[in-house]
């Protein structure tokens, strides 16, 4: 840096000069500092992009492990989403006293280990269990060739040991003739022949009991036509799998108006199950094509009514129109899951919706066992007294409605209360876009179609009485 000069001894003119280029510096190094400034300003707006975009990506990295976590659940792990005895106490305020009881009970085991371990063996071992006594019983007896003892004297007759065995009878095929006599009246010539008996199928070879049997293999037993048709054929019987289509048909035709009496009863019913699952339609006749996906509709009574039904309703999409037709004019509380078909039944005003607490709990259950998410085991323990009480329910078979609603409030409305502040509490807590996040919003959302149960005995805790039924649809 050049030194100053004497100001002294400078003439007004070098003055000038001189004050002119320390302006200039000046001038310079303020356009300088602004430079420096938006520099620094830029690169703190920069930070914080790359700090949202690191935070976004940490979250999207979560969600990812989170989905590849479940798909390997879902493809290799066990289905059943039961809490082990250790998490179920883990949030147990009791859990100290547990843990006593269970060292005291090892001490008092330990102490004998042979008689444990008899014990033990004993305990585990399986009983089998006593055949049904309305089974058709053909008594074998064993006795000895001679009742004659080797010492000349007769034997008597002091007891018996009576072993059973499980036999089976494959079914058989038989055919079944009907004669029908001519009779004629030599008078008058007047014939008279008694007329055949009303069948499904006239002038077809299939009795009702084989028709029966047809049905309840293809849609009991999950049989599909052509497996029925090799089963058929080793029992000598040829039946073409277009013969045993026509006669699924002819026989859904004639039962029609028994599934439109069902759905009148169903639909006479103040709280209803719905739920819906995919089926793959195979397109016959057409290899090159791919299998189309249709939708099985379940619409069944609760477990607390005296009519059990349930009825199904095909459609070849998911559309909520298939829905909104099948309940239209239908008024009462509807038990579903978040499928947005139902909503505009909702709307209406007529249907009331019922949340299902399974659903809710599903969604904590698939961080629990992809993460490990302590969040979210705290709700799978609120949730699981929530079902503990519902069993005790169960329990009382004799109970009403008003005794299920008294019930539920004092045991369960404390326990849901627990829940919604807890779910409120972590929703401020954990990121917007987490997996934990959805899960939690997921319930807030439908919190008051899932605690509706409090106040109606009738109504239930969840949706899986109706999923069990597509089980075996």
């Amino acid at each position: 840096m050049n030194t100053l000069p004497d100001l002294s001894q400078l003439t007004h003119e070098q003055l000038l000069e001189f004050t002119r280029q320390l302006a200039m510096q000046h001038q310079s190094l303020a356009q300088s500092n602004q430079q420096l400034d938006a520099r620094v300003q830029h690169l703190e707006v920069t930070n914080q992009q790359l700090d949202s975009k690191v935070q976004h990506l940490s979250i999207l990295n979560q969600k990812y492990e989170h989905e590849l976590a479940l798909f390997k659940k879902h493809k290799f792990a066990q289905k059943n989403e039961h809490l082990t005895a250790k998490q179920i106490h883990l949030w147990d305020e009791a859990v100290e006293e547990d843990i006593a009881a269970v060292d005291l009970e090892l001490e008092r085991l330990n102490a004998d280990k042979t008689n444990a371990a008899t014990q033990k063996a004993k305990t585990n071992k399986p009983k089998r269990r006593p055949l049904p006594d309305h089974l058709h019983t053909i008594r074998i007896e064993h006795e000895p060739a001679s009742t004659q003892c080797a010492c000349g004297c007769q034997l008597r007759r002091i007891g018996e040991d009576v072993s059973e065995k499980l036999h089976f009878r494959p079914a058989q095929f038989y055919k079944e003739q009907h004669v029908r006599g001519k009779w004629v009246c030599d008078q008058c010539d007047t014939l008279t022949q008694q007329a055949m008996p009303a069948y499904v199928i006239d002038k077809g070879i299939a009795s009702p009991e084989l028709l029966s049997h047809v049905l309840v293999s293809k849609y009991a037993d999950h049989l599909p036509l052509y497996r029925q048709r090799l089963i058929y054929q080793r029992a000598g019987i040829e039946l073409s799998r277009s013969t045993l289509s026509d006669w699924i048909g002819r026989c859904g035709v004639e039962l029609e108006p028994l599934a439109n009496a069902l759905k009148e009863v169903v639909l006479q019913q103040r709280v209803l199950h719905a739920d819906e699952t995919p089926v793959t339609i195979m397109r016959m006749g057409e290899n090159n094509k791919k299998p189309k996906k249709g939708y099985v509709w379940a619409y069944a009574t609760t477990q607390y009514n005296p009519v059990q039904a349930v009825i199904y309703d095909f459609q070849d999409s998911r559309s909520g129109q298939h829905a909104e037709e099948f309940l239209k004019g239908w008024q009462g509380y509807l038990v579903c899951d978040d499928y947005s078909g139902y909503k505009a039944r909702f709307k209406s005003g007529q249907v009331i919706e019922v949340g299902c607490m399974a659903h809710a709990r599903r969604k904590f259950h698939e961080l629990h066992v992809t993460g490990k998410s302590q969040v979210a085991e705290q709700a799978l323990v609120l949730i699981q007294k929530l079902y503990a009480i519902e069993a005790e329910l169960r329990k009382k078979t004799d109970g009403t409605a008003e005794d299920r609603r008294e019930y539920r409030q004092q045991h369960s409305q404390p326990v849901m209360q627990q829940l919604y502040e807890w779910l409120n509490q972590h929703h401020l807590t954990v990121p917007s876009s987490s997996p934990t996040a959805k899960a939690i919003n997921y319930t807030l959302k439908r919190w008051p179609a899932l605690s509706r149960y409090l106040d109606d005995g009738n109504l239930p805790i969840c949706n899986n009485w109706v999923e069990v039924r597509h089980e075996v649809a």
